[in-house]
């Protein structure tokens, strides 16, 4: 079976999904040698990430929850400053794609305004959890970490 490292080298673009920072930041012992792959992939140029402003929204609202707010910004300064990925802004472009995902495949409103940020901006692999995202395959290929776990 290929590893996760293979399929990303087919990628020069790669949408990530929220999951995977979450993983990687509350150190899920299941996923963090995943995540680990996914950040070093693309903090070493290999690859470069988009992630949507919902990741900022996702991220930071148990920190913002918690009365955490220095938490909060310290994810989006990572997030901001993290090599190689670039956060992108919902524009009418991403609204118009989000939209057509929504109506074709059923998405959720904030699944469906990241994946379209990631296609808009190039990307042609989605990286999640998300198991229901798979139907996206004809527009995009998902990456789903499940997939890759040992044992």
């Amino acid at each position: 079976m290929v590893n996760l490292q293979q399929r990303l080298t087919v990628h020069p673009v790669i949408g990530l999904d929220t999951s995977i920072f979450i993983y990687h930041l509350e150190a899920n012992p299941k996923y963090l040698p995943l995540t680990r792959t996914i950040l070093k992939y693309v903090e070493s140029g290999q690859g470069s990430g988009i992630i949507s402003t919902v990741v900022v929204m996702e991220l930071t609202v148990h920190p913002w929850r918690i009365n955490r707010g220095d938490i909060a910004r310290q994810y989006e300064a990572l997030l901001v400053n993290f090599p190689h990925l670039r956060l992108v802004d919902i524009t009418r472009e991403v609204a118009r794609q989000a939209a057509q995902l929504r109506a074709k495949y059923n998405l959720r409103p904030a699944d469906a305004l990241q994946v379209a940020t990631a296609m808009v901006s190039g990307a042609t692999a989605w990286l999640s959890n998300d198991k229901p995202l798979k139907r996206l395959e004809p527009v995009i290929e998902v990456i789903n970490l499940e997939d890759f776990v040992g044992g």
